[in-house]
């Protein structure tokens, strides 16, 4: 079986689950698949499990070169910021003046890149590729598997960029299969975007354990320490995360809430937990990659995924890895998958406050959690997700 994947981030270039997403399929991919993945930046690292090529250079084709300083998780205003640090004056140049143009650019590249390549399947990861897929698909008429990370009514808490919703809802009904992490995200995607139920095929993320194991010192303090870690955007919570830490500390001050990532939100949040008076107790970490996401979990002494709209959530499933007990909102794919964690509704601050306190106060919970957890987490498999991805291209290829 041979895919040709399109996708907009791969570590170590990376911000955020979709990029490790991407990494651990494709790695569970190997010997069942021939993966090359296309990116739109150049990429000159090599994994060993799959062949990276890079739209930003074509010149076998006779492309000119480009790059791409983009991410899939910047918003329209983001853009803006990203023109104005990438523009003439930093010597780097883009894909065009501004998104729609450069998934556009992309797209055009990737019909090139299909025609050149020897493959069965197209497999287009989340909407910035989904134009890209649908162009390989009509120059090569081979069948497309779109894969929904997230949708656009995750991202926005409903407040949709029609731009972007249109290209999901293109990409949904062109693709021959429709592959959802979740059946949370599952269920979007049939009521907003009339998707019938069969399309639409539910592949569960896992985590990655080739990571090197270390055992990180807690920060030398007296403090607790809960743990946000994610991108500091609407769609995370991190809000609802501040206000339960307020409530936390006005039973606790014993406690450090430290939030690593960074994202639109950030300086709201710098701002609000300065408003709530809690600003000493509340550490920014910036945004975290490698070993050190690691670290941050393993320091912790309970991890909190406060998302408003998640479509799964990886992070929970890094924290039991590194051995942290964890409490998720409902409003998560994730939620589907693990028993052994707490949960809470993201906007019930008094429930994730009580929550947050019973793991502090009581050994025996937190003990309970942590000897569990790391034992289910166990049975997660990028291996199975890629065995069912490959159905979901039998099943394609068999039409």
């Amino acid at each position: 079986m041979r895919v040709l994947m399109f996708g907009w981030e791969f570590p170590p270039q990376s911000s955020g689950g979709l990029g490790t997403a991407c990494f651990g399929l494709t790695k569970g991919l190997h010997g069942k698949a021939d993966v090359t993945f296309v990116l739109p930046h150049m990429c000159d690292h090599d994994h060993g499990f799959l062949r990276l090529i890079s739209a930003a250079d074509l010149s076998h084709i006779n492309l000119k070169a480009i790059r791409s300083p983009l991410t899939p998780y910047i918003t329209s205003e983001g853009y803006s910021k990203t023109m104005l640090k990438y523009g003439k004056g930093s010597g780097g140049s883009l894909y065009g003046m501004n998104l729609a143009e450069e998934v556009y650019r992309f797209s055009e590249r990737a019909k090139f890149i299909a025609m050149n390549e020897d493959f069965d399947v197209i497999h287009a990861h989340d909407w910035l590729t989904f134009p890209a897929g649908i162009k390989a698909k009509k120059a090569t008429n081979k069948p497309l598997v779109v894969h929904v990370h997230a949708t656009e009514f995750d991202r926005t808490g409903g407040n949709c960029n029609q731009y972007v919703y249109n290209i999901e809802r293109e990409g949904m009904h062109e693709a021959d299969a429709i592959i959802a992490v979740s059946n949370f995200t599952k269920g979007k995607i049939i009521e907003h975007y009339g998707v019938p139920p069969e399309k639409v095929h539910v592949v569960h993320n896992a985590v990655d354990f080739s990571h090197k194991e270390f055992h990180q010192p807690k920060i030398p303090s007296m403090d607790k320490i809960v743990l946000f870690l994610g991108r500091i955007t609407l769609q995370k919570g991190p809000d609802y995360f501040l206000y339960a830490a307020q409530k936390v500390l006005e039973k606790d001050p014993d406690v450090t809430f430290v939030i690593a990532g960074s994202g639109d939100m950030e300086p709201f949040i710098i701002e609000k937990a300065a408003e709530l008076g809690i600003a000493d107790k509340v550490l920014f970490a910036g945004f975290l990659t490698g070993s050190d996401v690691d670290r941050a979990y393993q320091m912790a002494d309970l991890y909190v995924m406060p998302s408003v709209s998640e479509p799964f959530g990886i992070t929970p499933l890094e924290s039991m890895r590194n051995g942290t007990p964890v409490l998720i909102s409902k409003q998560s794919g994730v939620s589907e998958v693990i028993k052994h964690c707490l949960k809470v509704d993201f906007w019930d601050i008094n429930e994730m406050t009580n929550k947050i306190l019973s793991v502090l106060r009581h050994s025996e919970l937190s003990e309970c959690l942590q000897e569990n957890s790391q034992r289910e987490v166990k049975r997660f498999s990028w291996k199975e997700s890629a065995r069912k991805c490959i159905d979901v291209y039998n099943k394609v290829l068999e039409v």
